[in-house]
């Protein structure tokens, strides 16, 4: 069983209007210095917006792959061989969205809802948010077992 998923993300829609809004403030061009802080912040509007834009998760064979995209800047894998535990979660708004740690709660990985998958490493969490919550589960519960290991 193989899975690719990816999910579209909602914020680098809001991300682009700020990015103009504050391009907007940059022109005409009042103070140089201020006008390059703008500009600079525009950019990297842009940016996070085009690193946001989605979330693919897929099997690697013995690994699981987290990408945001489309700009290819964040990524995260996981062994499946290192996941002891998995069960469908909700993600809180405390959690929130993007790449993040939480004491006490863990890392979470979100682009955009509250459902996730529950991934326990040990003693470490993460949280892996997906619109496809329980076939990821299902394709990882499957990996699980054959890497021999239990849910």
């Amino acid at each position: 069983m193989t899975y690719n998923h990816t999910q579209p993300g909602h914020w680098q829609f809001v991300l682009f209007a700020a990015a103009l809004v504050v391009l907007g403030c940059a022109i005409p061009p009042t103070q140089p210095p201020l006008t390059i802080i703008l500009l600079v912040s525009a950019a990297i509007l842009v940016l996070c917006g085009m690193a946001f834009g989605s979330l693919t998760i897929s099997d690697e064979g013995n690994h699981l792959a987290l990408r945001f995209g489309p700009l290819p800047l964040l990524h995260k894998t996981i062994r499946y061989a290192d996941i002891t535990a998995v069960e469908l979660g909700r993600t809180s708004i405390l959690d929130g969205w993007g790449i993040h740690y939480i004491l006490g709660r863990g890392w979470t990985y979100n682009l955009w809802g509250f459902a996730c998958v529950k991934l326990t490493l040990g003693r470490k969490v993460i949280r892996v948010g997906t619109d496809d919550a329980d076939e990821l589960a299902k394709v990882i519960r499957e990996k699980m077992g054959r890497n021999g290991l239990s849910e």
